[in-house]
């Protein structure tokens, strides 16, 4: 699968990770690594390693060669600032994905998250084929639910105690997106 690199505003480019990109994303975890703490599930220190990010860029680029997912970053002056990820890629009469992202805190409150969220969207349903994306937030995240609003997301649900986050089992509002209402392209593979 073949999907483009995109400029987005501030001279940030959405582009699909690659194997080269860990000693970047290393410094950008370590360095939003307690922006980041309060939205994601607790990691282990080799998380916070080139090596322990090596191993994970290795595992996403699985996904992505065998269409189970879709990795992107954003990259500005060399360095990464974000990651936006398709993930759960399912096709046939599904033809669902899951969204998750992070921005780092030096680039909050720029319209990098929702124009980065347009242009995966975009992907989503013209070079992955995809009719739907669903995405979900914990219930005080405000600013994410914010920029899935923006991009056409509706507010479907609510699912108690969905994913481990900072330590404990926490609620999540549910979001879905429809992409288009066409047939699969390509039939039902």
């Amino acid at each position: 699968m073949i999907v483009p690199a995109e400029l987005l505003p501030h001279g940030v480019l959405l582009r699909i990770l690659t194997a080269d990109d860990a000693d970047a994303l290393c410094r950008a975890q370590v360095t939003n690594r307690a922006h980041l703490r309060p939205w994601e599930p607790r990691r282990p220190e080799r998380f916070f390693t080139v090596e322990g990010q090596a191993e994970r860029i290795a595992v996403q680029l699985k996904e992505f060669a065998e269409g189970r997912a879709v990795p992107w970053v954003l990259e500005k002056d060399g360095g990464i600032v974000g990651a936006f990820t398709l993930s759960g890629v399912v096709l046939g009469p599904f033809r669902n994905a899951s969204l998750g992202y992070w921005v780092a805190a030096d680039q909050q409150g720029r319209g990098l998250a929702g124009a980065a969220v347009g242009r995966v969207c975009a992907a989503a349903r013209d070079v992955v084929g995809l009719h739907r994306v669903d995405a979900c937030t914990l219930l005080h995240n405000r600013a994410s639910q914010r920029v899935l609003a923006k991009n056409g997301f509706e507010r479907f649900g609510m699912a108690p105690r969905y994913l481990h986050i900072d330590g404990e089992w926490r609620d999540h509002v549910l979001f879905q997106r429809i992409l288009h209402d066409g047939a699969p392209p390509g039939g039902w593979a």
